[in-house]
């Protein structure tokens, strides 16, 4: 009954959106709340749920997002995305460009948490597309796709890092695998993919992409643009590498993990981009203010819609769904990997968040390693792969992909859905052929 209660939700706010033509955040809050009574939840602890649901959400990714999205802006109406587009046009060449985004992707990735790489990278992206006038998703799926891998994949990010924790997993061996995972993951769910979604030729969302073309003398120079972009993920590198190398109370362990929070490392950005975006480059103190406040503006409903989805996650987790699905799954004697992802592919499609699916998958699947002798490192990719299937409507980076890439839900659905299972999927074939392997 619980599952099917979630399955009248989600197919109502389809209904609202596609047919009525509702507005995402409303439907996405009348949704949580109807969801929410019919699964036997007190009225207020319903709307308690969608505050904590919003804010939860919200907290730390309105900062992150909103500097995100300052520092894009600057580095776009500079001239500084199309000095990085240029230059790896030229480098690359427009038939080979989607590899440089994969590169580049797979390597912001494994330091940014993937909201944060995922809006870092979009004026790149913009720029390329525009650039090279390709269609925007034959270069935004490859960047999604290896930003979406390390996420689900690969420690420092929360879910892996998580399970591993809870798996008793080694760090290191867990990295390793999985960086072996990634790569053909990336390639078939990025560069191979992309190509079969030419359908969809999306224009560069107005206000997000500057499509002025600067001259040579009016753009910073291509050192200037890369560092100033990979200023967090410098920050937060740093930091995972000191909480790895440092032991517990080291004085410098303080300082690094100030510097290297999400947060704190795009707030320093923004200020290092006004300079090196805006001053330096002869703007006045008002012009780079302007540009700021213009970033705020483009990014206000794609928030709103995001703490929806935020809202709507919450309501299904208070309600327990989660613990509903978990006791259907317990008993098996399938597989442990197979089971493992299987328990975090049922949650994630249910409750919509990945971190929330892994984390909860990995305390059910616990006990399995135990007592059949499963590689902890394994289990931890195989719970991380199974936790970023078919992302849909109840989780907010559908949101913030259909958002930001302008897209219907339907091609949401195609592109962004897809990639996601496309990735889960190898990433279990990968941990069952590499168990073969080791074992």
């Amino acid at each position: 009954m619980p599952l099917f209660i979630v399955a009248i939700g989600v197919a109502l706010l389809l209904l609202l959106m596609i047919r009525f033509k509702l507005n995402g955040f409303i439907a996405l809050i009348l949704v949580a709340l109807i969801v929410g009574v019919l699964e036997g939840m007190p009225v207020s602890k319903v709307l308690v749920s969608i505050k904590s649901g919003v804010g939860g959400t919200l907290g730390s990714l309105a900062l992150i997002i909103g500097f995100g999205a300052m520092l894009g802006k600057l580095l776009a109406d500079c001239g500084g995305a199309q000095r990085i587009a240029t230059t790896l046009i030229d480098k690359f060449g427009k038939q080979n460009i989607q590899w440089a985004v994969v590169v580049t992707g797979f390597t912001v990735g494994f330091a940014l948490f993937y909201e944060i790489g995922f809006v870092l990278m979009l004026p790149l992206v913009f720029s390329l597309a525009a650039t090279a006038r390709i269609p925007l998703l034959y270069v935004g799926v490859p960047m999604a796709a290896a930003l979406s891998v390390t996420h689900g994949f690969l420690p420092p990010h929360p879910g892996p890092t998580a399970i591993a924790t809870i798996f008793h997993a080694d760090m290191g061996k867990t990295l390793l695998y999985g960086a072996i995972l990634a790569v053909p993951t990336v390639i078939l769910a990025g560069p191979v993919y992309s190509r079969f979604l030419k359908g969809i030729d999306k224009p560069v969302p107005e206000g997000l992409y500057n499509p002025k073309i600067f001259t040579e003398q009016e753009m910073p120079t291509f050192a200037v643009s890369v560092w100033t972009a990979l200023v967090p993920v410098v920050l937060m590198a740093l930091r995972a590498v000191a909480e790895m190398a440092l032991p517990a109370g080291h004085v410098i362990l303080p300082y690094a993990e100030f510097f290297g929070d999400p947060i704190m490392a795009t707030l320093i950005s923004v200020l290092i981009a006004i300079f090196t975006f805006g001053i330096n480059r002869g703007r006045s103190v008002q012009q780079v203010m302007d540009t700021i406040s213009d970033s705020i503006k483009i990014i206000a409903m794609i928030l709103l819609i995001i703490g929806g989805g935020g809202a709507f996650k919450q309501v299904l987790v208070d309600s327990g769904v989660g613990n509903y699905i978990a006791s259907l799954m317990e008993g098996s004697s399938i597989s442990p990997l197979l089971l493992a992802w299987s328990i975090a592919a049922v949650l994630r499609i249910a409750l919509g968040s990945a971190t929330v699916a892994a984390i909860t998958a990995g305390g059910i699947a616990a006990p399995l390693i135990a007592t059949t002798g499963a590689s902890p490192e394994l289990m931890v990719i195989a719970v991380g792969a199974g936790s970023v299937i078919f992302s849909h409507v109840n989780d907010p980076g559908f949101w913030l992909f259909k958002e930001y890439f302008n897209l219907t839900i339907m091609e949401t659905i195609k592109s962004w859905s897809v990639l996601e299972t496309i990735i889960s999927v190898c990433g279990l074939i990968g941990c069952l052929l590499m168990n073969m392997a080791i074992s």
